[in-house]
C-alpha cells in the first residue's frame, strides 16, 4: 500500500535564500531528525542512510528534476521505496513557501505499524520546522547550486511508479549491514537527496 504525505511550512527568508540552502543537502543531519548520513555517488545519485525507532535505512536516490528557486524532483533507485518533490514559491520578497509531497512503501510489521501511527507524517512536519528555523536563525544560505536538472519531461510531483525498481527490495539493514527483516521509514531522509557540483557546492543529486 502507497502512503502520501503533503507538509508545507512558510519560511521568512527569500525564495533564493531557501531554496540555495535546500541544496547543502550534508547540512541536512543538523536537522532533519534520523538523517545519519548522505553521500554523493556521482553527479545525479546519492546514498541516504537514516534511522527510525532504533531501525537503519538505507537506500540510492537520483534527482529527475531540479528548477532553480522552484522544484526538486527526485525517486529513489535501490532501497527503500520513495519518491516525491519540494516545490518552492514565493510569499512575497521576504518569505517563502516550502511544500513537501512525499509517496512512500511501507514494509514490514514496524513500517506499517508506524505508518498507521503517522510516524512519517509527523516527522516530515517536524523536519519542515527544524528547517524553517534553521535557515531563519542564519539569515543567509551556507552555500547553494543554481543548476538545472532536466530529463525531458514534465514530471509534476513523480509518485512511486519512478521507483518501481526499488519495490520489494526494503533497504532495512541494522547497524551491522545485515538485513534485518523489519524496518521503519524516515521522511527526512526520502525526498532530500544531495551531491556536489563542479564548483565543488552540493547540490540534489
Amino acid at each position: 500500500m502507497t502512503t502520501t504525505v503533503e507538509k508545507s511550512v512558510e519560511v521568512n527568508v527569500p525564495i533564493r535564500t531557501a531554496y540555495n540552502q535546500w541544496t547543502q543537502f550534508e547540512e541536512f543531519p543538523r536537522f532533519m531528525g534520523g538523517v545519519r548520513e548522505v553521500r554523493q555517488l556521482d553527479d545525479r545519485r546519492m546514498h541516504w542512510v537514516a534511522e527510525i525507532a532504533g531501525v537503519q535505512r538505507e537506500w540510492d536516490a537520483k534527482v529527475l528534476e531540479q528548477v532553480p528557486d522552484s522544484k526538486v524532483a527526485w525517486a529513489a533507485t535501490e532501497g527503500a521505496t520513495n519518491a516525491g518533490a519540494v516545490h518552492f514559491q514565493p510569499v512575497d520578497t521576504d518569505r517563502t513557501m516550502v511544500r513537501l509531497f512525499l509517496e512512500y512503501e511501507p514494509e514490514g510489521f514496524v513500517e506499517k505499524a508506524g505508518d498507521r501511527l503517522h510516524l512519517v507524517e509527523r516527522q516530515a512536519e517536524s523536519d519542515l520546522e527544524r528547517f524553517k528555523a534553521y535557515i531563519e536563525s542564519r539569515g543567509v544560505e551556507t552555500g547553494g547550486w543554481r543548476g538545472t536538472i532536466d530529463e525531458g519531461r514534465q514530471l509534476g510531483t513523480p509518485g512511486v511508479e519512478y521507483a518501481a525498481g526499488t519495490r520489494g527490495d526494503s533497504g532495512r539493514v541494522d547497524g551491522s549491514g545485515r538485513d534485518t527483516g523489519t524496518g521503519a521509514t524516515t521522511p527526512a531522509g526520502a525526498p532530500y537527496p544531495t551531491g556536489a557540483g563542479p564548483d565543488g557546492a552540493h547540490r540534489p543529486l
